[in-house]
């Protein structure tokens, strides 16, 4: 049924399927967008909705398909006259309208279910595809529970579908039952079983309730399945579906095991999967294959050692091909000198070892305090570190303690020409008291005229930044600093201006 045996066909149900996640419903503005998403990825077939449901579901349909050029349109019905009707009205404008018909056939969803035996669930199935057929010409038959039901039983309604007149046969994993050996052997055996069985595109539907949604899918393929349905995020019910992105990137990378393809433009994944994010407002997991935040992330400094000689050596496919701009080196406690170097590179810094070390030494110190450590902090930590160079006067530890019962105390040990000495003093306030600590080992008569607190990045880990300006006779100095303790950060500044001050007095005494 397909031109070329190879080609997989892609089933796209994230708007049917999909909206069907506890609180994952999208208005119809967001449906329509997300279908021109999909149709403009290559999606082969998209199931808008359930036309019966309700009039927003019927109206969702019926938009999409008035919308589509290329693509297949598909509304799901049950095997019910009125639902069919609903579904034929719903696609019949689009250029390519397909009704997609299923019912149980597992002895446990007969009976509990539908309270049907297998004759009456049989003439269900030859009547509503034979009514679907007379209002399009693609049918597809869905046998819901599929891998639950007795294999004799799914041989006679897949038979009778396809003699009914449907085009395409769906074998669902509906409860995430199946393992991939079991659902091979399945279509195997049902596509040597069935007569006629070449008449129809024979297709999977797995659920994740064993994790193994994708893994069955593929299998699926492997046993002659020709199109896949699936879902952006795997989002769906309980579990979710097989991801659409994993099963495209799968074939395409694993050409070698997967002799398959897809017309899919896998650089489009990334941002429907982050649009599919936002509007559901269900979030990607960092760590999710393909298009996961961490997907394309190195932190460890043995990986990212290997990504900077070769991004062959820790990553299977390019990032730019699932629509990802770059790889990212990831900073943090496990990182290496390396990637620090081509951070700073990047970052437009060119330091010597002695300088490189340095920085190196507080990038690690940081990233033992900081959860995350963005380009903000080690632009702010290397600026930190120029700034504060061969400062005659440098801190060396701090001691604060606050409170609403005071007083605010601040104990202080300072690095004044090479010499260590300490002070203590009491403030009104923790930086006061810093200040004033400050005083007390170097005094002088600046005054602060300006003290200034920032957060560098998010977060309550976040870096402060700190700035000071001190005046003195007309002279002027301003210090800065960053550190995860705004104390700290607050002395630093505070002792960098306090050298800047001092270095412009001996110039003017020069003078």
């Amino acid at each position: 049924m397909t031109e070329n045996n190879n080609q997989v066909r892609i089933f796209d149900t994230t708007l049917r399927d999909g909206e069907q996640s506890p609180g994952a419903s999208m208005t119809l503005n967001e449906k329509l967008e997300l279908a021109e998403l999909l149709e403009s990825m290559g999606v082969d077939v998209i199931e808008a909705g359930f036309p019966a449901a309700s009039p927003g579901d019927f109206e969702c349909v019926s938009e999409v398909a008035r919308r589509s050029s290329s693509i297949i349109v598909a509304g799901l019905s049950r095997a019910v006259s009125r639902d069919i009707e609903r579904a034929g009205e719903a696609v019949n404008k689009a250029e390519r309208p397909r009704i997609h018909t299923f019912i149980s056939t597992s002895p446990v969803h007969m009976k509990h279910k539908l309270k049907m035996g297998e004759n009456a669930v049989l003439e269900a199935v030859g009547r509503s595809v034979t009514q679907a057929r007379g209002l399009v010409d693609d049918v597809e038959w869905s046998a819901e529970d599929a891998t639950r039901t007795e294999f004799d039983f799914l041989c006679r309604c897949c038979d009778l579908a396809i003699a009914s007149g449907a085009t395409t046969i769906n074998i669902p994993d509906t409860v995430g039952y199946s393992h991939p050996e079991e659902y091979r052997d399945l279509f195997e055996r049902l596509i040597n079983n069935v007569s006629n069985s070449d008449k129809a595109i024979w297709s999977t539907h797995c659920h994740n309730d064993l994790g193994l949604a994708v893994a069955n899918s593929l299998a699926g393929v492997a046993g002659g399945a020709r199109q896949v349905e699936c879902t952006i995020n795997g989002l769906g019910e309980r579990a979710g579906n097989a991801a659409l992105e994993e099963i495209v990137m799968a074939m395409r990378v694993r050409k070698d095991a997967f002799q398959y393809q897809t017309e899919i433009d896998s650089t489009k994944l990334s941002r429907a999967s982050k649009r599919v994010s936002q509007i559901t407002g269900f979030p990607v997991q960092y760590n999710k294959a393909i298009v996961g935040k961490n997907a394309f992330a190195h932190e460890s400094g043995i990986h990212q050692d290997g990504m900077l000689k070769n991004n062959q050596t820790y990553e299977i496919m390019n990032p730019e091909d699932v629509g990802v701009s770059a790889t990212s080196l990831v900073l943090g406690k496990l990182s290496g000198r390396n990637a620090f170097r081509d951070k700073l590179e990047s970052l437009g810094y060119d330091l010597d070892q002695e300088a490189l070390n340095d920085a190196f030494a507080r990038f690690k110190d940081l990233a033992d305090k900081k959860k995350d450590v963005f380009d903000e902090d080690i632009i702010a930590l290397v600026d930190d570190q120029l700034s504060g160079a061969d400062e005659a006067v440098s801190l060396n530890a701090l001691k604060v303690v606050a409170g609403t019962n005071g007083p605010q105390i601040a104990e202080i040990e300072l690095s004044n020409e090479g010499e260590m000495k300490s002070a203590s003093a009491e403030g009104n306030g923790p930086f006061d008291a810093v200040f004033n600590a400050i005083r007390a080992i170097v005094p002088h008569d600046a005054v602060l005229e300006l003290f200034q607190i920032h957060a560098v990045t998010e977060g309550t880990d976040a870096q402060a930044t700190v700035s000071v300006r001190l005046s003195e006779d007309g002279l002027v100095a301003t210090g800065k600093s960053s550190d995860p303790d705004t104390l700290v950060a607050a002395a630093k500044a505070y002792m960098h201006a306090f050298n800047k001050l001092e270095i412009r007095r001996k110039k003017v005494k020069e003078t």
